[in-house]
């Protein structure tokens, strides 16, 4: 007996339901290591994320912190969202923009109890911070700006 055709476009239709749902499987699947979320420092003391979890560290670079290996490109500081510290190493340039005092965003691992970056991004300018940057100071009372939000102007992080 052959099918009807009305059995035909069903069949079809799972069948294509399912491709799209396998694809969309896989692709959050090969997606799921490249996202990585930020985290104050408050967070990584709290969570204790493990050493394959890639995320986003951002607070402000502790003063006097600031520590660069002789010889070589390796730099360690404290970020800071002024409640907790969280220590870190990167090896490379680090952007102009860099200084103790100003707000970072780092993107890394944790390993041994310090977050190795892989890559630091320096707030673009004076009056930009990340919104959960912000909002971390102004838990901890240690808040001297605006609304802590990017404007149309200053959304973007300089390197």
């Amino acid at each position: 007996m052959a099918m009807k055709r009305k059995h035909k476009r069903l069949t079809f239709v799972i069948i294509a339901l399912a491709l799209v749902g396998l694809a969309t499987g896989l692709i959050l699947f090969a997606l799921g290591d490249g996202v990585s979320l930020f985290h104050s420092p408050t967070d990584i003391v709290n969570k204790q994320p493990g050493p394959d979890q890639r995320l986003r560290l951002g607070g402000l670079v502790e003063e006097g912190s600031v520590v660069r290996e002789e010889g070589s490109a390796l730099v360690r500081f404290v970020v800071t969202d002024l409640e907790n510290t969280v220590a870190v190493s990167y090896e490379g340039l680090l952007p102009d923009l860099f200084r103790e005092g100003q707000g970072i965003v780092a993107e890394g691992r944790m390993q041994n109890g310090v977050f190795v970056a892989s890559e630091v991004l320096a707030k673009h300018d004076e009056n930009y911070m990340p919104p959960e940057v912000a909002d971390a100071l102004k838990k901890s009372g240690q808040w001297k700006g605006g609304d802590g939000a990017a404007g149309p102007a200053d959304g973007a992080l300089g390197k």
